[in-house]
């Protein structure tokens, strides 16, 4: 789930308890213990479950509150609750947007999905203390040239900056290899909203930002730490408004907007995907 950089302070749902135990940082940041990495395992693969599964029964006809009622529903029948639900007062257990729209979309019984829509479906669940969140985009149907190859780019993008976690390398080397390769491909990165860590609360140190910048400190990666990585690749400008609802943030100037993310374990040797729907 992206947020807005001054939104990215701790701040657990009141039903969400932590767990009492000592924690190890990193400038702050919380490095996950064996035990903690495997719970977040759990959350992890019970989002990836989700998304495979709503990927596979989107279709048109559907609204987007049809598939939030689904992924609430699978994300309690596996005991774990919507990390989402409530989170700043937001109403749906999945962030829901089509199209020109960005992030934050909120599901609504009066919004229809429709052939050759671009659909993005970010959610998460918070399990035994720990959370995990990812996000897809989903091609309705035949959708067009132009909506194929930004879904492509968008989610090779991730990958690129994924491929840059492991310890000893810095925030920067993941964004940079975001940035150049979204501009290499001719689209733009949406630079108002970062990823960020991930684990007993949705939202922790440190911003992950997809452009490089000199906004933040570029933090070195440490073996333990859980990060969100998010990119948000828009097919024309980069900026973005919020709609009157307060949460809905759509494209400027029309275009088509994908995302894709996962939540990553820095590894002494590299990564771990905690949200790979291949084994979710």
């Amino acid at each position: 789930m992206n947020f807005l950089t001054q939104l990215l302070s701790p701040k657990p749902l009141p039903s969400q308890k932590t767990m009492p135990q000592r924690r190890k940082r990193h400038r702050g940041i919380e490095i996950k213990n064996s035990q903690e990495i495997e719970l977040m395992r759990e959350s992890g693969g019970i989002v990836a479950t989700v998304l495979k599964e709503i990927s596979q029964i989107a279709e048109a006809g559907m609204t987007t509150a049809d598939l939030d009622a689904y992924a609430e529903k699978r994300i309690r029948e596996m005991g774990a609750t919507p990390s989402f639900k409530g989170y700043y007062g937001f109403p749906g257990s999945i962030c829901i947007c089509l199209n020109n729209e960005v992030v934050h979309g909120i599901p609504s019984p009066k919004k229809a999905i429709r052939q050759g829509d671009l659909l993005k479906v970010d959610t998460g669940a918070y399990k035994d203390g720990f959370h995990g969140d990812s996000c897809i985009t989903i091609a309705i149907g035949n959708v067009n040239f132009q909506a194929q190859e930004l879904m492509k780019v968008a989610e090779t993008a991730l990958y690129e900056g994924i491929k840059q976690v492991k310890e000893g390398n810095h925030l920067l080397d993941i964004a940079g290899a975001i940035e150049d390769y979204v501009n290499e491909n001719g689209y733009s990165v949406v630079e108002g909203f970062t990823g960020h860590g991930v684990g007993r609360n949705l939202h922790e140190a440190p911003a992950v930002f997809n452009t490089r910048t000199e906004s933040l400190p570029n933090v070195k990666l440490k073996a333990g730490m859980v990060l969100a990585i998010e990119p948000i690749v828009n097919a024309g400008s980069k900026f973005t408004r919020t709609l009157r609802d307060r949460w809905t943030v759509v494209t400027v100037d029309n275009c088509l907007s994908a995302q894709y993310e996962h939540t990553v374990l820095v590894a002494s040797d590299g990564y771990e995907i905690l949200t790979d729907r291949a084994i979710g």
